[in-house]
């Protein structure tokens, strides 16, 4: 098979440049096409159930939603793992399906279940909906909508200041639809602001005057806010449909609703028991920018399988087009742009590529000893790359940092090095042959090692093969990586055997017959070397035996790391306060947190504060811990030499200066990755199973203790499950049954 490959190649020239040329431009048009990202995605196969109940306990979101939820969803087909967390107004159930299973097959079982949760779950305590088809990486480009001029009091129009509401608005009825529309856009998540809502406040005085019950009310509100329809009216040869209008437009319609009619037959309307005003629906988020107060942000996020660097230039677009739509004094600031990460990653994986590839070329330019010969292995670099884009293409891969970093050029080169290599020195011994063209002397070269490359290359394939095994976390990281470096292996192989002997057999038949200088050189230190090496040849062994031993000594002291730390160029920072704690003063700490690292670091461009959670709560935050991003500047601008300096730096700063907080330190697409992985923001967690909360609180804050003595642990605590003080109304139902008070 082996020589057929090599008799046809060296027969069909044209065929196999041509062919070759294909490769090239297929090549180029998968690498156009490719998903570039920093990272591999390592988010597992899952499907979040959300539900919303403004106002309910955590213990009854607990008993009432998430435990349905997490019934109803029991023996689902592939199901490995079901987790969830019960807040306050909010439930998350988050349900991790097999690796390999579609996540839309995954959402089609979870949708099919959520009728039977919908029904156990009690009317008016909240509709469970599926989380948005995102992933760890998926929140590309996050903005914040800007009201200018930030003024006191408020001016005429041509001068306005626009209210949190206001500018909420905005953002859910001018920008949230256009965004997503683009293509490769699942959600774009508003975070801050207010939601505007129509809120009737009762005054009970007023009420027990007309003789009504806040009952009554909500049931005039509901049957007075609707639209019908009545069929038609056929008049005079026409059609007439008729059409029943009751939507409210406007607080005023609110306010003349009638209840019901007094004793004279006067309408009693909602104004007269209570105030009917605009007022923001209750919030368990906000978000604060810079010290300067609170703004309002949209999150795009990404469709799962989608080339962020695509979505996020479609964005830019849209986003581009839509600032001319906006209103007078609105405008639209991005903060966090997921393009700048990538392309830092495309440039240091390019040059870590170009240099790689130079110091090659360089290399076996001096060591073949021929510029054109060391040129033609070159060319075995760039080919084998185009096969592999190609390959990470048809097999959906995304190039990063560990897919493409892990590129070996010496092992990409070393067939067609000792192809090139032969074929010179085949052509040099045999050069009085006048006789035999030249063609033959390349195929009689090219026949002698094609089996020996074949063997080599294909043993460095072997050793890849174990790692396609690997399955979770491990396997997302390095099966990318394992799949590259086997289609450039594979494309090195392919050229070796075929491209290279036709190119040789055109450009090497005049290569003149020398030694390299190198060689030459190298020979004159490493015989003298040599000769007493095997005069002392115990020597010499116990040496080599002494050295080894001795390193082996040096393994303990080297450290370990799953995967080195990518450096994003943001530091994601969380405020941790006690669960007791207000959103009020939850902004207040963020933003005196934000005023000092603004004053005290200009290494910091822009710092923005998420407290809580957003309205699509995928991460379900309480009020007492904030997400803080801080946008760095460039490198060159910087007055610490490194980002743990500059972070113990700003952590030192903030402990000293922000009383009433815990600081931890992350960046934002690792700590979002590791949330969804395991439902905790920590590299490690230990978890602790039980039904009394007061025991697991003790003993959590007992293995808090004890991990934080381990050398080089850094943040350890317990997670907070107790603390959040709570008012509570218990009925009295024998006082109520005998006319007494509740």
């Amino acid at each position: 098979m082996i020589r057929r490959i090599v008799d046809f190649s060296l027969r069909n020239r044209l065929l196999v440049i041509a062919a070759w040329l294909l490769v090239v431009g297929v090549g180029v048009h998968a690498l156009s096409a490719l998903p570039i990202d920093a990272v591999p995605d390592v988010t597992n196969v899952q499907v979040q159930v959300l539900t919303s109940s403004p106002g309910l306990a955590p213990e009854e979101v607990e008993r009432f939603i998430t435990f349905p939820v997490e019934t109803a969803m029991s023996g689902l087909p592939r199901l490995e793992e079901v987790r969830s967390v019960s807040k306050f107004g909010l439930s998350v159930v988050t349900l991790v399906f097999e690796e390999g299973t579609s996540i839309y097959f995954a959402r089609q079982l979870v949708g099919e279940r959520l009728v039977e949760a919908r029904e156990q779950i009690p009317e008016g305590y909240g509709e469970p909906e599926m989380g948005p088809i995102s992933t760890g990486l998926g929140e590309i480009y996050q903005f914040e909508v800007k009201g200018e001029p930030r003024c006191k009091p408020r001016q005429p129009d041509t001068n306005r200041c626009w209210s949190a509401m206001e500018l909420r608005a905005v953002l859910d009825w001018q920008l949230n639809f256009q965004l997503r529309s683009v293509p490769g856009v699942v959600e774009v998540n508003a975070f801050g602001g207010e939601l505007k809502t129509y809120q009737v406040t009762l005054d009970p005085a007023r009420l027990a005057a007309h003789h009504l019950t806040v009952s009554e009310v909500v049931r005039a509100l509901r049957a007075n806010n609707r639209n019908v329809g009545g069929g038609y009216i056929a008049h005079q040869g026409e059609q007439y449909l008729v059409r029943g209008e009751g939507l409210v437009e406007q607080l005023a319609d609110i306010s003349r609703i009638v209840l019901a009619r007094d004793e004279a037959g006067t309408p009693v309307t909602v104004g007269q028991v209570g105030r009917v005003e605009f007022a923001p629906m209750l919030r368990q988020g906000a978000v604060t920018r810079d010290g300067r107060g609170e703004a309002v942000v949209g999150i795009v996020m990404m469709l799962m399988g989608e080339n962020s660097r695509a979505v996020v230039s479609r964005v830019k677009e849209k986003i581009e087009t839509l600032r001319r739509t906006l209103p007078a004094g609105v405008s639209i600031e991005t903060f966090y742009d997921r393009t700048d990460l990538v392309r830092r990653t495309i440039r240091t994986v390019a040059t870590n590529l170009i240099e790689g590839g130079a110091l090659v070329i360089l290399v076996l330019v001096l060591f073949l000893g021929n510029v054109r010969a060391g040129l033609l292995v070159a060319l075995a670099i760039p080919l084998s790359m185009l096969v592999a884009f190609a390959g990470m293409r048809w097999a959906g891969l995304s190039g990063n940092l560990m897919s493409l970093g892990a590129i070996d050029f010496g092992l990409i080169v070393d067939g067609s090095v000792v192809m090139v290599e032969n074929v010179l020195r085949v052509l040099h011994a045999r050069r009085e042959e006048s006789g035999v063209p030249a063609r033959e002397k390349v195929r009689q070269a090219a026949l002698e090692v094609a089996r020996p490359v074949v063997f080599a290359v294909g043993i460095i394939i072997v050793v890849y093969l174990p790692i396609l095994a690997l399955r979770g976390v491990e396997g997302k990281m390095f099966v990318p990586m394992a799949l590259t470096v086997v289609f450039a292996l594979l494309g090195s192989l392919v050229c070796a055997l075929t491209l290279m002997p036709v190119l040789a057999s055109l450009l090497l038949r005049h290569a003149p017959e020398r030694e390299p200088w190198l060689f030459r050189l190298a020979r004159r230190a490493y015989v003298p070397l040599l000769e007493r090496a095997m005069q002392r040849r115990k020597t010499t062994a116990g040496a080599a035996l002494a050295l080894f031993v001795a390193s082996l000594g040096l393994i303990p002291l080297l450290g370990a790391e799953f995967i080195p730390r990518l450096d994003e160029g943001s530091i994601a920072m969380q405020i941790w306060r006690l669960p007791s704690i207000s959103l009020e003063k939850s902004n207040e700490i963020s933003t005196a947190a934000e005023r000092v690292i603004r004053e005290r670091f200009p290494e910091v461009e822009t710092v923005v504060s998420r407290t809580g959670r957003a309205e699509i709560a995928v991460d379900p935050m309480g009020v007492e811990v904030s997400d803080t991003y801080l946008i760095l500047r460039p490198r060159s601008e910087w007055r610490y030499g490194s980002r743990e300096e500059l972070v113990a730096a700003i952590d030192e700063t903030l402990r000293r200066e922000v009383a009433g907080a815990v600081f931890s330190y992350s960046q934002p697409i690792e700590l979002r990755v590791q949330e969804l992985i395991a439902g905790v923001r920590s590299d490690v967690a230990v978890h602790i199973y039980g039904d009394d909360l007061a025991l697991l609180k003790r003993k959590a804050d007992e293995v808090a203790r004890v991990l934080a003595r381990v050398r080089g642990a850094a943040d350890v605590k317990a997670e907070q499950t107790q603390g959040l003080p709570m008012l509570r109304v218990r009925v009295d139902r024998e006082a109520m049954g005998s006319g007494g008070a509740a």
